[in-house]
């Protein structure tokens, strides 16, 4: 490598570890004192910038301090694209989730410290939940077009892939929350089986109550 080549990397590794740094102590300083309590300029100034170099990285507060979720979307996505292809979309999607949890080095909610305090906050703050949701809706786009890929098909004109992931990422949604409301921080996993169990029964109901209506609809045809 030239020493041309070299200084942009040497940039892209200095602007990671200023947004790091700026993400970490937004997380701190939010977790410690209440994210009504704590400043862009406090933040900053914690990480020994100025407020314009927070700006550069973060539209918010609330951004900086979730900015350490954005990963876990990406693990799970890459975790999705690994799944065998025969696997049917949204179980894939499911066992994508859990090999994401069982994965020591990708350090999941319930392995990484103080990640279940910030999404209890997250609970309780309706800015820092808007965010929250963003993220999470920025990687279903991509887990949309993994599954789409999956199935050979253009999701803008085939709405399966949407379907699936709205399923999958809702199950894992409602078992982020009640592990949550639970107060217990090691229980994520099992949350997350019941959430998946809950959608495949649901699903199962769903389907034998269309195929009861249809079969109705079609002996009453004359």
């Amino acid at each position: 490598m030239t020493p041309e080549q070299k200084i942009p990397e040497r940039r892209s590794r200095k602007a990671r570890r200023t947004r790091d740094t700026l993400a970490q102590a937004a997380f701190e300083l939010v977790l410690d004192r209440g994210l009504r309590n704590v400043t862009v300029e406090e933040i900053a100034e914690s990480a020994d910038v100025d407020r314009r170099t927070f700006s550069r990285y973060f539209p918010s507060k609330e951004a900086a301090a979730l900015d350490s979720l954005r990963g876990d979307g990406d693990r799970i996505n890459a975790a999705l694209r690994a799944r065998p292809a025969p696997e049917p979309p949204l179980l894939a999607y499911r066992r994508a989730v859990l090999d994401w949890l069982a994965d020591p080095e990708a350090e999941a909610w319930h392995r990484r410290p103080r990640i279940f305090e910030l999404l209890v906050v997250a609970e309780e703050e309706p800015t820092l939940y808007a965010v929250f949701h963003h993220i999470r809706v920025d990687a279903q786009e991509d887990s949309i077009a993994i599954v789409a890929d999956r199935l050979g098909v253009d999701p803008r004109h085939d709405i399966r892939p949407a379907v699936t992931v709205a399923a999958g990422a809702g199950a894992l949604l409602a078992a982020q929350a009640a592990w949550v409301r639970g107060g217990r921080p090691d229980a994520l996993p099992e949350r997350v089986v019941e959430a998946f169990d809950a959608l495949a029964e649901t699903a199962g109901e769903a389907t034998e109550t269309t195929e009861t209506a249809e079969t109705a609809e079609v002996e009453a045809t004359p």
